[in-house]
């Protein structure tokens, strides 16, 4: 596992480092605009596949996606003009939107649906930018643990793991946080399924 620390990396070298090893397949823990998160190119079946077995997350429970802008939002899912309306009202942010999916190359997404977000962090940004691809933007603890803001508990969670983690993003501790609100939009009505 190697420990990249923000305070003593250029910030372009930084995201040139951790979009390298993205795009060979590589999970990152990454910190996030609410808590850490493991970040992996969605469009990589391995790199999701590991993202599960490295969370202990069962199969059948989807991950959320990162993506860059509205336009992606489109590509992925099928949005209409009020859905458009209050996802340019919450982006970038901390809110998550289940919406109906389009038939598209990701893995560990429901086959129906898919939930997105734009995250309102420099790093993420950038990332997702440069690397013009979805994101896995699950939180980084292993299923059932507590999530975290402080990046010693995060490592410590995944030390005894077999599958190990390529590359840690340390900003240090983040300011305290939930994870993102998700809000279900497939309905016809907004549903809060978490706050």
């Amino acid at each position: 596992m190697k420990i990249l620390k923000t305070d003593q990396e250029n910030f372009n070298q930084l995201v040139e480092k951790t979009v390298k090893a993205i795009r060979n397949g590589r999970v990152i823990v990454c910190p996030t605009d609410t808590v850490y998160g493991l970040i992996a190119d969605a469009t990589n079946k391995k790199a999701v596949e590991k993202i599960f077995k490295i969370k202990k997350r069962p199969k059948n429970k989807p991950v959320p996606i990162f993506i860059k802008d509205i336009n992606v939002a489109k590509k992925l899912a099928k949005i209409n003009e009020k859905q458009e309306a209050f996802l340019k009202s919450v982006w970038p942010g901390k809110i998550t939107v289940v919406l109906n999916r389009k038939k598209s190359r990701l893995y560990g997404v429901d086959k129906k649906t898919i939930a997105l977000r734009i995250p309102k962090y420099g790093l993420l940004l950038s990332l997702a930018k440069q690397l013009n691809c979805p994101l896995t933007g699950t939180s980084a603890n292993i299923s059932g643990r507590l999530v975290s803001t402080r990046i010693k508990e995060v490592i410590k969670q995944f030390q005894n793991q077999k599958q190990k983690l390529d590359l840690v993003i340390d900003a240090g501790n983040l300011k305290p946080a939930k994870p993102s609100k998700v809000i279900d939009l497939t309905g016809s009505k907004p549903k809060i399924l978490r706050k």
